[in-house]
């Protein structure tokens, strides 16, 4: 059954998300740490939605860590976690796997200790070499992966073996700026083999239906800093989304998203799930969030008090959330797509929570 469609536009809460909902469902790079940085407020907020009673998972795109180095990791932030709790693109990989190949499958690993992990945990034997006649090549990305390994897998998959890619990110954000994802290591084996990878993780919705399955929570919320992965996911999920301002996508482009990218919750960072969020408000032309106004005025968008916004300006979280209720009503009355939002112009936003 597919999941109920999610409203397009943003949802208000009146109690905060971590007693409005049951679950949440976090990324962790860009939100509870920021590389070998921390993200302020994240400790405080994640350890207070789990004394508030929420379930929380930790789902992430990264195949390279095991579950109790990700528990590491965040405890090194402060954060409190189990293993238990921990779903990775590199385990969602391995659960699809047992739905198509015999227990005890042999699997060829490109990749490190996540992927080999996880499938170890489903039960499934692993190879390193091609001439074992592997069932399966299941790709994840990890700094050893080289030519070498690359092409071990496609000499297995060119004799038969199904490929399996636990995410296509095709880049991955470095302190350098982005390198090259999983996703763009994937495209070189399917490109030699002319094969098409079966894909698990963000953005394809199973990757949350099966961590929402292991949690137990049934009113989950997602939580993520990436548009075209975590929000996509899900929302392709049906489960809303809590965009924060920690990691990758700015203010500025979540004003402009697709509607497949909408989240249903704005805020600057993980203090999110712990406030409530005031719902948006129309009269007429005009969108009210708390006591921030603003509409699209031509191709601009206007705050009530400041006018149309031509630069770079700092603005509340209630006006943030303002100006994207209006951008993303004027899109949808335009042609339902991303066309009508990136037709505004529209300059750089920093929001001050």
């Amino acid at each position: 059954m597919s999941p109920a469609p999610l409203p397009p536009g943003l949802l208000g809460s009146a109690s905060p998300l971590a007693s409005a909902y049951d679950g949440a469902l976090l990324d962790l790079d860009g939100v509870c740490f920021a590389g070998a940085a921390r993200v302020p407020h994240a400790a405080d907020s994640v350890n207070a939605a789990r004394v508030a009673g929420m379930r929380l998972s930790f789902v992430t795109n990264n195949a390279s860590r095991a579950p109790r180095a990700v528990v590491d990791k965040l405890r090194a932030n402060d954060i409190q976690a189990e293993p238990g709790e921990v779903f990775s693109a590199a385990m969602d990989a391995a659960v699809m796997l047992t739905e198509r190949l015999a227990p005890g499958s042999l699997c060829l690993v490109v990749g490190g200790d996540g992927v080999r992990q996880a499938l170890l945990d489903e039960g499934f034997t692993l190879t390193d070499t091609a001439a074992d006649c592997p069932a399966a090549v299941v790709q994840g990305w990890d700094p050893a992966v080289d030519w070498a390994m690359l092409s071990e897998g496609l000499y297995a998959i060119t004799a038969g073996a199904l490929h399996v890619a636990t995410n296509l990110d095709a880049t991955l954000p470095t302190e350098r700026g982005f390198a090259l994802g999983n996703g763009s290591l994937v495209a070189a084996i399917a490109h030699a083999s002319g094969k098409e990878a079966l894909a698990g993780g963000k953005p394809f919705p199973g990757i949350y239906e099966r961590a929402l399955a292991r949690s137990g929570a049934t009113r989950p919320i997602a939580v993520g800093d990436r548009l075209n992965t975590d929000h996509v996911g899900a929302r392709s999920a049906g489960i809303p989304g809590l965009h924060v301002l920690t990691g990758v996508n700015t203010a500025r482009d979540v004003i402009l998203a697709d509607p497949a990218e909408r989240p249903a919750f704005l805020h600057t960072d993980l203090r999110g799930l712990i406030e409530a969020h005031p719902e948006p408000m129309r009269d007429g032309a005009w969108w009210g969030v708390g006591r921030e106004r603003a509409r699209v005025s031509g191709d601009r968008l206007e705050l009530a008090g400041a006018g149309p916004l031509q630069s770079p300006i700092t603005v509340t979280l209630d006006a943030y959330r303002a100006l994207a209720a209006a951008a993303w009503a004027s899109a949808d009355a335009a042609d339902g797509s991303q066309a009508g939002a990136q037709a505004l112009s529209l300059p750089e936003i920093t929001v001050a929570a």
